[in-house]
């Protein structure tokens, strides 16, 4: 299941709106003989790959997914049907189909004698690559992701307004793989005219990767103009003038968006968190101190210690010489539109 796992990460970014699903397929005395992960829209599922890669070794064997095998028609085949014909004798799932339209898949198998075995491991498989796509079903809007790079006390810009480059390659390095794996990257129209960042994924040697993320960038008074970088048509870019997060993140989710990166600055940052509306929090903490400048996030309205917004640290790792701590909202504040963690 940790394999799987792996393989549907591989393809967080590609697969909207569809979920990103890893599977393997074992043959009857338990070798790997098949691997595969749901392809961009329209072409095959994790099993399907997988299958076509075991072959005739599937017979008698067991297939291990990340997600219940699909059950219905729509733009591919039924996954249950083909784990059928293909002769696999069991199926273990990590996490058990949660729509109406799909689900089933189970079901299907035990009746044509198929052994399955559901949440097995259905926690990490939930909190991983599937993340943005559960919170798409049950919240009706993309799982955010706020990434922010500061100082060790908490500074994102100097006194002068300098932010480049707070932290070192490794954790810039980091960012581009973070954006590589969502759907789209936001920024308001501050960091746009403050930083004119272009937001694509780039590799170490600066070339710009075949497959971007949209561009999103939040600018309710138009102030961006035309010759900003994310207007440079590397990749494309919606500019929005939506009124509030939650408004921004319909409009996204009607795009097919599933995982969105907030990059924006802290009063951005500030009206996701406010709004209960981040996910995961990844910080890129430098060894450095400024001791003025810019906070890392905004006023949250929050007036006293016992109404603080508390987060949970799920991984920390070094990079380079810097550290990135992950994080996961425990208790939202209470403003307007608060529906708690999504995913």
């Amino acid at each position: 299941m940790a394999r799987a796992r792996e393989l549907g990460h591989a393809v967080l970014g590609t697969t909207s709106p569809n979920p990103p699903v890893g599977a393997v397929v074992l043959d009857a005395a338990g070798a790997v003989v098949g691997e595969g992960a749901t392809s961009p829209p329209g072409g095959p599922h994790a099993e399907v790959h997988a299958l076509a890669q075991a072959g005739e070794r599937a017979r008698g064997g067991t297939a291990v997914v990340t997600l219940e095998p699909c059950a219905h028609t729509g733009r591919t085949g039924p996954c249950a049907d083909a784990l059928i014909a293909a002769g696999v004798a069991r199926v273990v799932v990590a996490v058990p189909e949660p729509t109406r339209s799909a689900t089933g898949g189970a079901a299907r198998l035990r009746a044509a004698g198929v052994d399955v075995e559901l949440g097995v491991e259905q926690a990490e498989a939930a909190q991983g690559a599937l993340a943005g796509w559960l919170t798409g079903v049950s919240a009706g809007r993309p799982q955010v992701v706020w990434k922010v790079a500061t100082t060790l006390d908490g500074r994102v810009a100097a006194a002068d307004g300098t932010s480049r480059w707070i932290t070192g390659p490794d954790a810039r390095a980091a960012v581009h793989r973070l954006r590589a794996g969502c759907d789209a990257v936001l920024v308001g129209s501050g960091t746009a005219l403050a930083d004119d960042p272009q937001l694509t994924v780039r590799d170490a040697a600066g070339h710009t990767a075949e497959r971007q993320p949209l561009r999103v960038v939040l600018d309710r008074r138009g102030r961006v103009p035309a010759g900003a970088r994310v207007h440079d048509g590397a990749a494309r870019t919606l500019v929005s003038r939506a009124p509030t997060p939650a408004a921004l993140l319909a409009e996204l989710f009607g795009l097919d968006v599933r995982r969105v990166l907030l990059e924006g600055g802290p009063t951005l940052a500030a009206a996701f968190l406010a709004a209960g509306l981040v996910d995961e929090a990844v910080v890129h903490v430098a060894p450095t101190l400024l001791g003025a400048g810019a906070h890392m996030v905004g006023d949250l309205g929050i007036p006293t210690i016992t109404d603080a917004l508390h987060l949970a640290v799920t991984d920390v790792t070094r990079l380079g010489g810097d550290v990135q701590i992950r994080l996961r909202p425990t208790r939202h504040t209470g403003g307007p539109g608060t529906t708690g963690g999504g995913s």
